[in-house]
């Protein structure tokens, strides 16, 4: 049976801060380009006490030139990583780890699952 998908607004936020940095924007420049008088909703979305809209993720989307689908993070992509990691740390060499690190830092940036 397929796992039921849940968002992560934690890991989707750092993700949004990311992001965003990436493209050396500040968060009043999203406040900016959203209209907002307040930033307040976007320090939420990057603390992940809030998701954006459907509406404000699409417009995330546009702004930071990736599909909605690469602002969004899995619960279940983040936990599958954390087990994997765990195993690997009880029974993998030193140089395996190290590939294993480089392969997941590689993973959540292109968001491959």
């Amino acid at each position: 049976m397929k796992q039921f998908p849940v968002i992560d607004p934690i890991a989707t936020g750092k993700n949004i801060i990311r992001l965003r940095v990436e493209r050396g924007m500040s968060v009043r420049d999203l406040q900016a380009y959203f209209g907002f008088e307040e930033p307040q909703a976007i320090y939420k979305w990057q603390q992940g006490k809030s998701l954006p809209s459907v509406d404000n993720l699409y417009a995330l989307g546009a702004l930071f030139e990736v599909p909605m689908e690469d602002i969004l993070v899995s619960r279940t992509s983040q936990l599958n990583l954390f087990i994997c990691e765990q195993q690997a740390e009880a029974c993998c060499s030193p140089l395996f780890m190290g590939e294993l690190l480089r392969l997941s830092r590689i993973r959540q940036r292109a968001k491959i699952v």
